[in-house]
């Protein structure tokens, strides 16, 4: 396999999207504003009925929070593998073929068996995002449904948090940290959402292992994680995990801490209309601009152009070409 400057890891999730009333999401018991497992492909599919024949369906998308991450970054010029799992079925194609089509390298050992996974998307009038996932065959990804061949030349290793659900997807991490540790690849890992951090912390401190060079995470996030009630705290806390520490604070912004320096990027302005997959995209974004040898300090500034734009939009991404613009608008 040609080389890739990024190598990412996570879970291949078909997104349906629906824009959602509160009380639609109070009448389901779906906590807001975070991700919910189910474990039942027939209340997945009963969802899915309610959901159409109640709410505003907004689109479907190859999904899953790394994919996203690394979509933003091939879109922008980089080029990345995505290792994943997906069902020998219509939706797994779909999903694989979404990712071709942006330029993210797949392997064709991640058609195994089982349904390929999904996730319901629910916007409120807020914009705040809510998922309800059905891992499906997602949930055991493994070793073997991985080619590391890329891994050895690669630049970044990136890692999403909700791999810590999974005990042989953690094994499957465990290996490529092995690899990228060999070879002088920089981690990076994403805490990905407060569920993570509140029922599957164990499954966290495994993913972190000995430490990363890079970690991603929203303020709540870093706050649950390190059990603190003051973000200078909680950055300090992380900063025992990784070289670097990235939190981003919504229409605030994000705060950059390193083990010598540390600063805040003011937020970009915009009307938020969907918040799903900004925090993805402000991971792409970031990693590409320190791929281009960009400082942290521009690089946060790329990332919040590029998250902000995301938010304006209705789906956890942008088009290809939207991406390419952005970075050229922020080169120039």
């Amino acid at each position: 396999m040609k080389h890739v400057a990024l190598f990412s890891i996570g879970n291949a999730l078909i997104d349906q999207e629906f824009k959602v009333s509160d009380a639609f999401l109070t009448q389901q018991g779906i906590q807001k504003g975070t991700m919910q497992l189910t474990f039942e492909q027939s209340q997945q599919a009963n969802l899915y009925q309610q959901l159409q024949q109640s709410q505003e369906y907004k689109g479907q998308a190859s999904g899953g929070s790394a994919a996203n991450t690394t979509v933003a970054f091939s879109a922008m010029g980089g080029s990345a593998f995505y290792a994943c799992r997906v069902g020998h079925d219509e939706l797994g194609k779909i999903y694989l073929d979404g990712l071709n089509a942006a330029n993210v390298l797949t392997s064709e050992k991640s058609v195994s068996t089982g349904v390929t996974g999904t996730c319901m998307v629910l916007i409120s009038p807020d914009s705040e995002r809510t998922m309800q996932t059905f891992l499906g065959t997602t949930a055991e990804l493994s070793e073997q449904e991985i080619d590391y061949s890329a891994l050895e030349n690669a630049n970044y290793l990136y890692i999403e948090g909700y791999l810590s659900t999974s005990e042989t997807a953690r094994q499957a991490v465990q290996k490529a940290r092995q690899i990228a540790k060999a070879n002088g690849v920089q981690i990076a890992l994403s805490l990905s959402d407060p569920a993570m951090v509140q029922y599957a912390r164990q499954g966290l401190d495994e993913l972190i292992g000995d430490g990363v060079d890079y970690m991603f995470c929203n303020e709540q996030e870093a706050l649950l994680y390190t059990q603190t009630e003051q973000l200078e705290d909680a950055k300090a806390a992380l900063l025992k995990l990784s070289q670097n520490v990235i939190i981003t604070r919504g229409a605030q912004g994000a705060n950059v801490a390193t083990q010598t320096e540390s600063f805040h990027v003011n937020g970009r302005e915009v009307v938020a209309v969907d918040t799903n997959g900004a925090g993805d995209a402000f991971a792409g974004a970031f990693l590409f601009a320190v791929e281009q040898k960009m400082s942290l300090q521009q690089a946060a500034e790329l990332a919040i152009l590029v998250s902000s734009e995301v938010v304006a939009h209705f789906g956890p991404r942008l088009d290809n070409a939207h991406y390419a613009r952005l970075f050229q608008q922020f080169s120039a």
